[in-house]
């Protein structure tokens, strides 16, 4: 049995002593190299903490010290600060809170050090609960200062949690400055309420202006003996699935031999299923999209 297993039937942790009953010393020694399991404490191994908990406590506690900023200063909680106060993943989460406080206030240079501090005005209107911006504010104030794939992943994330929908975005977009309207209108538009989290949407973004490439994300896939499954990202017209391969999603085995019969499928049924890890993703955005650009060429060339 899986040391992974043996720790869901002991409760989700044990001592070394309890589990190598179980295991051997190698088993034991591999899945903690691999990730299957994490060892918390010297003698103590427990399962991994499921990445959408990470991401809960990591936006709960980015929320929490925002508002602590907002009052210590008197200022407004913005940005990816604001973002996690509505539950919206991110592609990063900030190291310090990001409060926006009057262009005319001067700030102490233990308050700078502090918190991320901008000298912006936040009209009472676009404040909520006395010191965070609304949804709206928050989606075109990262819409409008992120970087493009922060800012989308942000704005999915946004459009999926539904309290703010695409029009209601760009109808507030017309009202900005013209030098911010152009760029926020058009990530607007970019954005998905379909995206399944900020690791799919910036891989979508990467691809995104490759000519002869449209991908949707969450594309449930068929072939003729039924469902297939859904994918992270395909071009229906090119038959090319792009996934946002995370470790995590293989925790056991049997995940592993569900994935490798779709992945089979996809193949056998003409599909072209490309995989990039979150390290690939996240970090090495243009070795992604060459990846794309070489695949789709050595495709038509063989058409």
């Amino acid at each position: 049995m899986p040391v992974q297993e043996v720790l869901a039937e002991l409760g989700g942790g044990a001592s070394r002593a309890e589990l190598l009953r179980y295991v051997t010393e190698y088993e034991l020694r591999q899945a903690l190299n691999r990730g299957a399991v994490r060892r918390p404490a010297r003698g103590r191994y427990a399962l991994p903490v499921p990445a959408w908990t990470r991401e809960r406590a990591e936006l709960a506690d980015l929320a929490a010290a925002g508002r602590r900023a907002a009052h210590e200063v008197t200022g407004t909680a913005i940005l990816l600060t604001a973002a996690a106060r509505w539950g919206w993943p991110m592609k990063w989460v900030p190291t310090k809170p990001q409060v926006a406080v009057p262009r005319n206030r001067k700030v102490p240079p233990r308050v700078l050090r502090t918190f991320d501090v901008r000298f912006r005005a936040v009209p009472p209107d676009d404040r909520e609960d006395g010191w965070v911006t609304s949804r709206v504010r928050t989606a075109l104030d990262c819409a409008s200062l992120l970087p493009a794939d922060e800012a989308v992943a942000v704005l999915d994330s946004a459009l999926r949690e539904g309290a703010v929908d695409r029009d209601e975005l760009l109808l507030a977009a017309s009202g900005l400055p013209l030098r911010y309207r152009r760029k926020v209108e058009g990530l607007v538009r970019a954005a998905s309420p379909h995206a399944a989290n900020p690791f799919e949407s910036v891989l979508r973004w990467i691809v995104s202006d490759i000519p002869g490439l449209i991908v949707e994300p969450q594309v449930n896939i068929r072939d003729e003996l039924g469902p297939i499954g859904i994918v992270d990202l395909a071009d229906e017209r090119v038959k090319i699935v792009l996934e946002a391969d995370s470790f995590e999603w293989h925790g056991s085995r049997e995940a592993l031999e569900k994935d490798c019969i779709r992945y089979d499928r996809l193949t056998a049924d003409g599909w072209l299923v490309l995989r990039f890890s979150w390290d690939r993703v996240m970090n090495h955005p243009e070795w992604v999209r060459d990846i794309v650009l070489r695949t789709l060429a050595h495709r038509d060339s063989r058409v």
